[in-house]
């Protein structure tokens, strides 16, 4: 499977969510049963400071899984550039990276 790349743009201090539709390699949806997910935002790969996105699978037959964070996190993460990338798990605890890109967090006008 191809590594989806997928860049985020994140407003500081809002709730932020991004459904994403998988695909395998002959073109149809991937088959989510029985994995587990993680992602995290850092500013660069060997970063200790890590954000973690929320991943639930909303639909796992078709492939669809959504990264979702808070507001209350989105408004300590200070402006700039980051990257991040989602990795799956399955039940034989094989680990398989479906997407990476970067995510611009925008600073808000409106405070409060």
């Amino acid at each position: 499977m191809s590594i989806y790349v997928v860049n985020l743009g994140i407003e500081q201090g809002t709730d932020f969510q991004q459904t994403f539709d998988l695909t395998a390699t002959n073109g149809q949806p991937l088959n989510l049963e029985n994995y587990s997910g993680l992602s995290q935002m850092r500013k660069y790969a060997g970063s200790r400071n890590a954000y973690d996105f929320t991943v639930t699978f909303t639909d796992r037959a078709s492939g669809q899984i959504k990264l979702s964070i808070t507001d209350t996190i989105t408004k300590r993460i200070k402006p700039g550039r980051y990257i991040y990338d989602i990795q799956l798990t399955d039940s034989n605890d094989e680990k398989l990276r479906v997407c990476e890109g970067q995510v611009l967090v925008r600073e808000s006008a409106t405070k409060g």
